[in-house]
């Protein structure tokens, strides 16, 4: 078989995006993983020492390289997946720009061996710092078996800001997880320091969805189906009781190919308006097939931002597509207004007696009027009954700790109230609590000032490991994905100082046999899901931070929510404690917990 790579002109490599860089060791096995499934193979074994900074292997059964092809792959711009710059418009392959394995190579020592299936011996390349140092002759199977050593050896600055071990395996997970769901058709494997967190045989998309996130997801999902001239789309969204605050699964993918797509997302998003509560998320595991002539892959490095040329009618298919499997499979409340044939529920009276069931209408029924008949009310006046709700809504509308008490009605015309914080607070549509204080009036967001309140509290716990916890009757299992659940054993310490009990139970499985005392009421699972995602977001390594993102997890679980009734003494004691913390103005996150209107401010509005 002829050399089929060959190094790009300069008019063509001059129009693709800017070079691919290597940030991280994901960023290592994104490209060889994806070369590998460009070269047609079936199964791809990774093999990953200390998250990849000592050695990252990746061996494939694909196509394999000639003894030519192979020292020119690594080369910039050498590829066999375009010719010319037509070819960036009709792209089937994931990579195309023939600089990963050059940008590799310069930051690594990288040893390949491979070899064509029609060939009876193979070609072992040794090259470090992008400098070739061995290329002989050798005996491989057929396919191709990369090892890349010794990350950013030759850029210790680089090397100096990698994560931790447990942060840059999560990265590496998360980037192995969106190639195998696209990837059903071929079997992967991940081992890690020998250890194997995947082993995933060839499957169907819905299996192999199921075995990265777990059985449970399997009854989560809806399918989605619709083809049209335009755009195919298929996939799974997940129904809308499973919504979630953090951590839902949302994945898009088009032609095969990962991307982010915030347009697309808000798409998902307004289809199930009113479905589920506002600030909540929902799964999704999206597949679009498009003509390559309509989308635009380079203009983004990692190719992860994809440009459409009918973004809005994509858009609309969407939401369609998502609407029509949310009806499909009676996931959105239905309102049934043909009751012809159907079996009436009977009427019963205040003598206990059965009214028979109505067969057809009475034409002489008219609810405003007062008779005997079997459909009669009680005899009630309208202007008595109104006058009763008048009644009621006068003795609701200002509850007792929101009043202003009568024997002191000269509190408020007093100039010693201004002068300290005073010790009757008024709350305000059940979100803000109002005390007078010496500059003027003082307006606080009780949720955040909760969350404060509860944020230092637990912290301390955490920093003293003297958090309390309570056993639970009977122990919650929850499952978490091989990514998540890497950040999770690091933080697993922390945990257990502010009074979590966990179990390894192995395969991503945990049990909760304890909980934070002061939890009370609050979903376990939930609560340590949060704190798992938030840790994964925030990516910190140091210490202080983990302890500080659990801490603040758990206290925007824990806080009171708005709307929640207050007493008097309950606001006292809140106000009270916000003043003893060291930063009462703020949240942890920066958010102001209260305000001061000035006196100035107020005689003014008189």
């Amino acid at each position: 078989m002829s050399d089929i790579i060959r190094l790009l002109p300069d008019s063509v490599a001059n129009q693709i995006a800017a070079g691919e860089v290597i940030q991280r060791p994901a960023s290592v096995i994104k490209e060889l993983v994806e070369n590998a499934i460009d070269a047609e193979a079936k199964h791809i074994n990774v093999i990953v020492k200390d998250a990849g900074k000592t050695s990252i292997q990746v061996v494939d059964d694909g196509k394999g390289m000639s003894e030519t092809d192979a020292r020119l792959a690594f080369e910039r711009h050498a590829t066999s997946k375009i010719r010319e710059a037509a070819d960036l418009f009709a792209l089937t392959t994931m990579g195309f720009r023939g600089e990963a394995l050059a940008s590799i190579a310069a930051v690594a020592q990288v040893e390949l061996k491979t070899r064509m299936i029609t060939e009876e011996l193979g070609t072992l390349l040794s090259i470090s710092g992008s400098k070739v140092e061995n290329q002989e002759v050798t005996s491989c199977p057929s396919g191709s078996n990369f090892l890349v050593k010794n990350l950013f050896f030759n850029v210790p600055a680089r090397r100096k800001f990698l994560k931790s071990n447990q942060t840059e395996l999560s990265n590496i997970l998360t980037e192995f997880e969106r190639i195998v769901l696209v990837h059903p058709e071929v079997s992967f494997t991940l081992h890690h320091n020998e250890a194997e967190l995947f082993n995933l045989p060839k499957t169907t998309l819905r299996q192999r969805l199921l075995d990265v996130f777990g059985r449970k997801l399997n009854q989560q999902l809806l399918s989605v189906e619709v083809e049209t001239s335009l755009v195919k789309v298929s996939g799974f969204v997940g129904k809308p009781e499973t919504a979630r605050k953090k951590g839902a699964h949302q994945y898009f993918f088009v032609n095969g190919r990962y991307m982010r797509h915030p347009y697309f997302h808000k798409a998902i998003m307004d289809a199930y308006e009113h479905l589920i509560p506002a600030g909540e998320q929902i799964s999704y595991f999206i597949y679009f097939e498009i003509d390559p002539a309509n989308i635009d892959v380079n203009i983004h490095p990692t190719k992860t931002e994809i440009k459409f040329e009918n973004e809005q009618a994509i858009w609309q298919i969407l939401v369609a597509a998502i609407k029509e499997s949310l009806g499909k499979f009676n996931a959105v409340p239905t309102i049934d207004f043909d009751t012809e044939g159907m079996l009436d529920i009977p009427v019963y009276e205040n003598k206990a007696s059965v009214a028979p069931p109505r067969t057809n209408y009475n034409p002489d029924f008219n609810p405003f009027k007062t008779s005997e008949s079997s459909y009669s009310r009680p005899q009630t006046q309208w202007e008595n009954l109104y006058k009763g709700l008048e009644k009621v809504s006068t003795s609701y509308s200002e509850p007792e700790y929101l009043s202003i008490p009568d024997e002191e009605p000269s509190m408020l015309n007093s100039e010693s109230s201004f002068m300290e914080k005073s010790s009757q607070h008024y709350q305000f549509k059940g979100r803000y609590i109002l005390t007078s204080v010496k500059s003027g009036l003082m307006i606080i967001d009780q949720q955040r000032a909760h969350v404060r309140v509860l944020f230092d509290r637990y912290l301390s716990q955490i920093e003293k490991k003297q958090g309390a916890s309570q056993g639970v009757l009977f122990p919650e299992v929850v499952q978490f994905p091989a990514s998540e659940a890497v950040m999770l054993e690091s933080i697993f310490e922390d945990l257990a100082a502010i009074g979590f009990e966990l179990s390894n139970l192995g395969g991503g499985s945990y049990a909760i046999n304890g909980v934070p005392t002061g939890t009370e009421g609050l979903n376990p699972v939930d609560l340590l899901r949060n704190m798992v995602h938030t840790a994964m977001e925030k990516g910190n390594d140091v210490k202080r931070d983990i302890q500080s993102t659990i801490a603040l997890a758990l206290a925007k679980s824990s806080a009171i929510v708005p709307g929640q009734v207050l007493s008097n003494e309950e606001m006292n004691n809140l106000v009270d404690s916000l003043f003893i913390c060291e930063v009462p103005n703020y949240t942890p996150d920066g958010k102001t917990v209260l305000s001061v209107i000035p006196e100035t401010d107020i005689d003014r509005l008189f």
